[in-house]
């Protein structure tokens, strides 16, 4: 069971941090709390599994990155772990996971996020992790974005004002 503090520390979060030089001490001041105060809850609040993740997201197209590929394997499952490593450990690698198949019309269990400038540079960059992975003989298919969606985090609380944030 939340406490009312800690609804509105993650309603204070969910929509981002605010752009100034100390948001948690702006949070704070929204809510209520020190700064110090701000980071031990969220703190808290993450090591206890309340809060699944907290990360910034990047809105790639915005810093000109539009050659933008998921690149999906179909990997035998006892390789998909150490494929996924060697993925994960690529510089140009920006996600890598691995998700059930579902037959008939989709049997890729391991996907990798690429993004780039452009189209013939992230092309060349699917090539090399297909090696570096050990996946040659893998079946695969390359998703180039066509479009671009809006990008937000999960929502758990009516959200604070932005003028209480700010």
């Amino acid at each position: 069971m939340l406490s009312a503090i800690d609804r509105r520390l993650i309603a204070a979060v969910q929509d981002g941090l605010p752009l100034v030089e100390r948001p948690f001490q702006a949070i704070g001041e929204a809510i209520g709390r020190s700064e110090d105060q701000v980071i031990a809850g969220l703190q808290r609040l993450i090591g206890d599994g309340t809060i699944k993740r907290f990360g910034i997201v990047v809105r790639h197209r915005e810093l000109g990155w539009r050659a933008n590929a998921m690149v999906v394997w179909d990997v035998p499952d006892e390789q998909v772990q150490r494929a996924g490593r060697r993925l994960a450990a690529l510089p140009f690698v920006t996600l890598c996971y691995r998700r059930p198949r579902r037959p008939p019309g989709w049997p890729y269990n391991l996907f990798c996020m690429i993004h780039g400038r452009e189209r013939a540079t992230v092309l060349g960059q699917i090539e090399a992790a297909t090696r570096a992975a050990g996946l040659d003989g893998s079946s695969r298919a390359v998703l180039f974005s066509r479009r671009c969606f809006k990008q937000r985090g999960a929502r758990y609380a009516e959200p604070l004002p932005r003028a209480e944030v700010a």
